[in-house]
This record gives structure tokens, sequence and C-alpha cells, in this order.
């Protein structure tokens, strides 16, 4: 397949291209930058030149190819992702459009976080809570099945971990550096599921080529790992103690982690797996962070 992919010089995307050409597709990625361009040439993809602003464009690009992996999303927004989420929306609505009656892949991404409030382990067949962030895209790529289109949702667990990660842990750090002491919310029995960066492109890839239309799909190899867990694995890494705080401190002491790290969001795979036969091969996160390379150690 010829596969547009947004997103394609992110920590994600960057894994999935390769992956994608090592399978013997071709890419034509989105590049808002000429760093960006040249990042992308260089990984063997061909370049639309384009944002997120405009979905139009990114519609007309998507409708000259066999498929589609939308993996972009305007952290410029970051913390307020209110805007973000609705620029997110547009462009799902516009190449779903493109795509309508089709039959062509649409591949989608969003993340465990939005089935948070499932009570135990949420699963593909839980779909979120509409309102809730990136729930509306979620939901709206689901819908396209109605309309012609072989999409599919991938929620990426809230750690994508390996090296050159941006995400949740790096940020946990860097609070456990500043603050002398790597912190969990209560007894630290919350869990978060988590997934390495080049199972999650795999995914990414299966989903594109057999993905059933309007399925959800979980980046989940580690299920749930407790909070305390990671807590305790900074600890060791920075050399720093352990220390349970209250709820209530969370958010002081987290900031704008202070909710995820709270949060309890256990979450399976199997279904995934079994559809697309994905098996996770690379180090979970605990075997992740023990190697030592998110505190600097080679």
């Amino acid at each position: 397949m010829r596969v547009f992919v947004t997103g394609g010089s992110g920590f994600i995307g960057s894994a999935v291209i390769p992956e994608l050409l090592g399978a013997g597709h071709r890419v034509l990625a989105l590049a808002r930058s000429d760093r960006s361009a040249e990042t992308l040439r260089a990984a063997g993809a061909e370049v639309h030149r384009g944002s997120l602003d405009d979905p139009e464009g990114l519609a007309r690009a998507a409708a000259g190819t066999d498929g589609v992996i939308h993996l972009a999303f305007n952290h410029d927004d970051f913390p307020d992702l209110t805007l973000a989420a609705g620029s997110d929306l547009r462009v799902i609505e516009a190449v779903g459009a493109a795509l309508e009656g089709s039959d062509r892949p649409f591949v989608v991404t969003s993340g465990t976080l939005m089935l948070a409030s499932v009570d135990g382990v949420a699963t593909e067949q839980d779909t979120p809570v509409p309102g809730t962030y990136r729930a509306d895209s979620d939901l709206a790529a689901l819908a396209l099945a109605e309309r012609g289109v072989r999409s599919a949702v991938v929620r990426l667990a809230p750690t994508v971990h390996g090296r050159g990660d941006q995400g949740f842990v790096p940020r946990l750090i860097d609070v456990a550096r500043a603050k002398g002491v790597a912190a969990y919310v209560g007894d630290g029995a919350n869990r978060w599921p988590a997934v390495h960066r080049l199972d999650a492109a795999r995914l990414f890839r299966l989903a594109l080529e057999s993905a059933p239309a309007g399925t959800g799909l979980h980046a989940a190899a580690d299920e749930g790992i407790p909070f305390k867990d990671i807590a305790a694995a900074t600890g060791r890494g920075l050399d720093v103690p352990l220390r349970s705080i209250p709820a209530q401190e969370a958010q002081a002491h987290f900031g704008w982690l202070g909710m995820a790290a709270a949060v309890d969001n256990a979450t399976s795979s199997e279904r995934t797996r079994k559809l697309l036969g994905w098996t996770p091969e690379h180090p979970d996160l605990l075997a992740d962070l023990a190697e030592g390379h998110y505190f600097g150690a080679p």
C-alpha cells in the first residue's frame, strides 16, 4: 500500500515509518517544517507539506493513497488540550469523508486513558464517554465503519516507553529529581498500562493491514503496573527515597500530572492480540527503566 502517515517524525511515528517500509509499503508523510521534511525523507518517506490546521489539505492527500495512519496531535496547546482535541476531530472527519465508501483503512490514535472511568479492567469493547478529551475523535473514527471506511482506533497506553521517550515517565522522573523523592498517591495500587514504542509501531501496521472496520485496539503490553512499582523504579534510578502522598496533595506535587498519577487504568489487550496476532516482544516498562537510559545512564 501507499500509506499517508501524520505524525511520522514523532516518537511513535518515527518507529511506524520503518515498520511500514520494512513490510513493503510506501509512505507519504505529513511534514509541517523543513526539519521534519528532511527527517522524513531520510527515513525513506515521500513528504506532504501541511499541518493539522488544514484538514481539507490532509483529506486531499489521503484521497490519493491506499490507507491512512493518523498519529499527529497538536501538543503545542498543552496542557490546555481542548483546542487540540477539536483540531484532531476535524482532521478525522475530513479524512473520513475523503475515504468514504472506499473500504480503505484509516487507523486513528487514541488512548487507554479514555477508558479510565471503566470499573475494573477496560477491554476493547468498552468505549469512551462522549465529550471527554479525545473521546469524540475515538467515537467518530469508529463510526466511519458505517460509511464504508475500514476504520480502527489504536488506544495507546499512557506510557509508550523506549529510548527518546518524552511522555509521562520522563516527566515523573523530572518531578522526582526536583523534589528529591519518588512519590505515589495513597497506597500506589492504581495501575498504569504500558507499551514499548516498537511494539506499538507494529500494532499500527497490523491494524492498517487487517483490522476489521470499526475496531478498537489496545496498545497495552503491560495490562496494569501498580504506580507504586513505577515510583520505586524511579527511586532506584535516581537514588531517592520512595514516599506516599495523600490524594489531596497530588496536584501540588505532580503538577499537571496529578490526576494521571492517581488514575487506575488497567487495560486488557487480549482481543487485540488474538485478532491481529500481535505479540509484544520488547522490554516491559520496569525492565526498560532498569536499563538506566531514562536516568542518563548509557
